[in-house]
């Protein structure tokens, strides 16, 4: 780092995304990313919007944002959207975490939450997981701190029922408790509908996953319309046009296309459980993952052998260094094709 970066910074360990590297054409199965592409309306609305990125998009999103709050079943100033969900879990953090309230999250998690603590200066505890991987609710419970929880969780695709989290949230009343459900599509129950019954809430979402949009940056978060009006301050305060003109068209593409996403949502539940049998037949232990991607570890191999031998073979997945992880492996589910030939490829390593 040069001698001018600031000495709050100094230390500040940023997050470490998946690999994406250009050597050879790999089998990517290492950020979960939709194995799909955007549908065609998506890309049309793109396209067309491309011809006047001379002027700035428009920075309330106001169509977006209606068609959005018209799928949650919500208003449209409980919605906002964001540059991905990540946008909005720093706002989050910018707006309801500081010396007075910390941030509270698991210590198994998505990694960017320790990230935008460090960032923001915010203090913060890592919890830790049942020897499972599940999150004890009663840790959460009356702490009276700024929650975070991935639901479902990751990297290890176990979700919270939604009695579990309203037991959070009636106990924590003067904190945020914040519901980041990046792959709540795959398998387990949003808590969207909560909102209108609880001003402590607030879920966020991404167009990543299930929507094939990875690629394009967008998100949103769901809360009661106070809570909108303070994440919005945060958002004037740092970027108004914070959603690019492309971007904007295509989510309002997607969200006129719910058909083709639901129909790639049931095509991958069903290639996930087609992955986790044939997992099982070769000796892998996994938790039971309700996302898009599965928590693996074999019994006889190191997890860093097997992603190791799988990316020399052109196969990538999520390798994780951390002790009580580094077993595992997290595997996105791709197409039925590609899963296919990861069975046929960890065979052969097993076999080595």
């Amino acid at each position: 780092m040069s001698r001018f970066f600031s000495e709050k910074r100094k230390n500040l360990i940023p997050y470490t995304p998946g690999e994406q590297p250009k050597d050879i054409k790999y089998i990517k199965l290492n950020t979960n990313e939709s194995p799909f592409a955007p549908s065609d309306k998506a890309i049309e609305y793109a396209s067309e919007a491309s011809k006047s990125l001379n002027l700035y998009p428009d920075p309330e999103c106001k169509i977006l944002t209606e068609k959005c709050a018209k799928m949650l079943g919500v208003d449209y100033d409980e919605v906002l959207m964001t540059n991905g969900s990540d946008e909005i879990l720093n706002f989050a953090f910018m707006a309801y975490c500081d010396k007075d309230h910390p941030a509270y999250f698991p210590d198994i998690t998505y990694g960017f939450y320790s990230v935008f603590a460090n960032i923001n200066n915010v203090p913060y505890k890592e919890i830790p997981l049942n020897k499972d991987f599940t999150i004890n609710v009663n840790d959460y419970i009356g702490i009276n701190k700024t929650i975070f929880i991935a639901n479902p969780n990751a990297p290890t695709g176990i979700a919270l029922c939604k009695d579990e989290i309203e037991k959070i949230l009636t106990s924590n009343p003067d904190n945020i408790v914040v519901i980041d459900e990046a792959y709540v599509d795959f398998g387990s129950e949003s808590c969207v509908p909560l909102i209108k019954k609880y001003d402590n809430l607030l879920v966020t979402q991404t167009f990543s996953k299930s929507r094939s949009m990875a690629g394009a940056r967008l998100g949103f978060g769901v809360a009661n319309k106070k809570i909108i009006q303070d994440l919005n301050t945060i958002k004037y305060s740092t970027n108004p046009y914070n959603i690019n003109k492309m971007t904007m068209a295509a989510g309002i593409g997607v969200l006129e296309d719910e058909s083709y996403t639901q129909k790639n949502i049931k095509t991958i539940i069903e290639t996930r459980e087609f992955t986790k049998n044939e997992l099982k037949k070769l000796g892998f232990d996994f938790p039971d993952s309700a996302a898009n991607f599965i928590f693996a570890k074999h019994n006889k191999i190191s997890g860093e052998k097997i992603y190791l031998s799988l990316k020399e073979k052109g196969i990538l997945v999520r390798h994780f260094n951390k002790e009580e992880i580094k077993d595992f492996n997290r595997i996105t589910i791709g197409t039925k094709e590609e899963m296919e030939t990861l069975i046929s490829t960890l065979k052969l390593i097993l076999e080595e």
